[in-house]
């Protein structure tokens, strides 16, 4: 897949869809999401993600009691050389005022981009088609990486 070549060596932001995708085995999806993962096990790039990452993904397991699927959650996001989870700061918060008020976004949302231009991203996975318009980042919407 040529847009994975692009993101060697680089740091990618990561939105919460994908991984979720990813982790539940989203039939739509798993071709592309498997991929992406399977090259950062190996080694090609950084992933950066906000902490809104783990509290999008907690919500739904823990509220059936999947304590399995919530663990799975937590060991991906907390244990992986190279993925890194991080919390917001004063600046990331500043930043992500910003961006609501330029481009009219939620809040998840401008924190999660917010994140990853902070943290030097040079692109960012998602499946929000509204976030596509930024111009901070170059933005990875995987429907439209379906059929790329």
């Amino acid at each position: 897949m040529e847009w994975l070549d692009q993101l060697q060596d680089k740091v990618v932001g990561l939105d919460t869809a994908p991984l979720i995708y990813f982790v539940e085995e989203n039939f739509t999806y798993l071709r592309i999401v498997e991929a992406f993962f399977l090259a950062f096990e190996r080694g090609h790039f950084q992933i950066i993600t906000s902490t809104v990452t783990l509290l999008e993904v907690l919500v739904q397991p823990l509220r059936t009691g999947n304590l399995s699927l919530a663990s799975q959650y937590r060991d991906i996001l907390l244990n992986q050389n190279r993925l890194s989870v991080v919390s917001v700061s004063p600046e990331i918060a500043e930043l992500s005022a910003q961006l609501r008020a330029d481009y009219a976004l939620r809040t998840p949302d401008s924190i999660q981009l917010a994140t990853a231009i902070n943290e030097g991203a040079a692109s960012f996975l998602t499946n929000a088609r509204r976030l596509a318009a930024i111009p901070h980042l170059e933005i990875l919407v995987l429907d439209q990486l379906l059929y790329y």
